[in-house]
């Protein structure tokens, strides 16, 4: 069951969705949350990190693990995940790093990575919150549009909307990693609960087809709505054609 939450603007998405996050944290102290990147996550990060100020939120306990991490790109390098995931949350509240897991980059060995991550996943028995936000083309993780749903963490070629949306982040589009490793649909799937979070008016096309459209791998985050616990938070703007 899908159920979407309206919200003002960004800052109101990522106080919501920021407020289901805590209460997963608050209700079992050991959480595993299944965390994203990208931009739109930050303001919601932000709240976090507030909470655990505020003496609301204790994360002593929690476990963590990422959707992705670019093959190639050292940990120091400051368009890598795990220096976004430290720099935006981790070094700001009470998390014991050795409990927060991404993809290893520098592991240039692909199926023996795929392997050992699939296998973390399982070994922590599962996901109970799973963070997504989703790309103008319906990418969830880095599983861009298909011919198949993947099961388990696998090794994908960037598309080159992917990759001139990321270029940004870099000296030049040169620069962006065409590799990266991501959790595969079947392992986003096994979830307990999902919450996505979309924010302005370039997302509301995808929106809409997730919403509304057919369930097809060429729209990956359409599978979403087979989910039995999935809630979508996003402002105004992300939901102004549905």
């Amino acid at each position: 069951m899908l159920k979407v939450i309206r919200t003002k603007n960004y800052d109101d998405m990522s106080r919501k969705a920021a407020n289901i996050i805590a209460a997963q944290v608050i209700l079992k102290s050991d959480s595993v949350l299944g965390l994203a990147t990208g931009s739109t996550p930050v303001g919601l990060y932000r709240e976090l990190i507030r909470g655990y100020e505020n003496g609301d939120l204790d994360f002593s306990h929690v476990r963590t693990v990422n959707l992705d991490e670019y093959q190639g790109l050292p940990r120091e390098h400051d368009q890598s995940y795990y220096y976004f995931m430290n720099e935006n949350l981790f070094k700001h509240i009470n998390i014991n790093l050795d409990q927060t897991h991404l993809p290893d980059g520098t592991n240039m060995d692909a199926e023996g990575e795929c392997g050992r991550y699939h296998e973390l996943i399982e070994s922590m028995g599962g996901i109970d919150l799973q963070l997504l936000g989703i790309g103008n083309n319906g990418h969830i993780g880095f599983n861009e549009p298909a011919d198949a749903f993947a099961d388990h963490t696998h090794c994908i070629r960037l598309t080159e909307s992917t990759i001139k949306a990321n270029a940004r982040f870099f000296a030049s589009e040169a620069d962006v990693p065409r590799y990266a490793y991501t959790m595969g649909i079947g392992e986003i799937m096994t979830a307990k609960k999902i919450l996505i979070v979309a924010s302005g008016k370039a997302k509301a096309p995808i929106i809409r087809e997730m919403l509304n459209g057919p369930v097809t791998p060429q729209v990956p985050a359409s599978v979403l709505r087979f989910h039995k616990d999935v809630v979508l938070v996003a402002d105004e703007e992300a939901l102004s054609l549905v």
